[in-house]
């Protein structure tokens, strides 16, 4: 069984319970955090993130840990939703007090961001091939 370390005081208590259960899940199977990321698709320092409650796991992580574990995934999920619900979204539960950003791109500018760069990398794909078929010969007939 592992020694765990106690959970940050300010993890909200539907996220502890859902970190305690998942605990409980992991200690039964018996496995260690590096076999139970050969198992799953979640990395050995991901799922000590998870276990330790420093980040939220996701519900493909809760799903994956069921499965391993032989366990109903109903029950966890449903503890999972209410923790999502109380989770702090997009910060590390173990971080300090949030910083503000100033500079914080809108939302969304990632993508668009990318976007652009396929579109501009179509374009040129498209130009050098109808380059290229313009120089090429017509036909020898």
């Amino acid at each position: 069984m592992t020694r765990w370390r106690p959970l940050p005081d300010v993890l909200p208590r539907e996220a502890r319970h859902l970190v305690e259960q998942l605990r409980a899940l992991k200690d039964r199977t018996g496995l260690s955090l590096a076999e139970l990321a050969r198992r799953t698709a979640y990395s050995k320092s991901s799922w000590q993130r998870y276990l330790s409650g420093a980040k939220q796991p996701p519900r493909g992580a809760v799903q994956a840990l069921c499965r391993v574990a032989g366990a109903d995934q109903a029950r966890l999920l449903a503890l999972w939703d209410l923790a999502d619900t109380t989770w702090p979204h997009g910060v590390p539960v173990a971080a300090g007090p949030p910083v503000p950003m100033a500079d914080a791109p809108p939302a969304g500018a990632e993508y668009r961001r990318w976007r652009a760069a396929a579109l501009v990398s179509f374009g040129v794909i498209v130009a050098l091939l109808a380059g290229l078929l313009w120089l090429l010969p017509a036909g020898s007939g």
